[in-house]
């Protein structure tokens, strides 16, 4: 009994910990019950004002964090490209990226910034989920470039372009 007990708990451990990598919308996010707040409790800022409180204190780790972010929004795009996904006009997106300490994605939440745009050039609900499909095939391998001693969060606007 022991035994199947725990083969049990190995198991569930290594689900939970294997089957992260969750990219949705805050929308989306919401209704399956991920809090940011909680998440952001559990992930300590990549970069903060008060730099005690960021997990990339120094200049030169800050400028070395921007490029790794930077190269992965790149990365990202050439990947929708190559599954043919094309943006038809600029998009505007707020992201919040939660990362296990070595740099694999746990959590990509976006939204897709639709305050003063037209109806007709808001993303449509089959392209949004086209871009949630990719997205989630993405974060699956994907290795962020900087790795930290501790989970850590970035955010940012991004405006993902044809």
């Amino acid at each position: 009994m022991k035994k199947i007990l725990l083969v049990g708990v190995l198991l569930l451990s290594n689900f939970c910990t294997f089957g992260q990598h969750l990219g949705l919308s805050f929308k989306e996010a919401e209704k399956q019950n991920v809090s940011i707040e909680r998440l952001d409790k559990s992930y300590k800022s990549a970069i903060h004002s008060d730099t005690s409180q960021a997990v990339f204190k120094t200049e030169m780790e800050q400028v070395a964090l921007q490029q790794a972010y930077v190269k992965m929004l790149q990365d990202l795009g050439k990947f929708l490209l190559e599954n043919n996904f094309k943006w038809e006009k600029p998009t505007r997106c707020f992201q919040r990226i939660y990362f296990k300490p070595d740099g694999t994605v746990d959590y990509f939440l976006y939204n897709f910034l639709n305050k003063n745009v037209k109806p007709e050039d808001q993303l449509s609900e089959v392209k949004q989920a086209e871009f949630d499909r990719l997205l989630n095939l993405f974060i699956e391998n994907y290795q962020f470039a900087v790795k930290a001693n501790v989970k850590f969060a970035q955010c940012s606007p991004a405006t993902y372009r044809p």
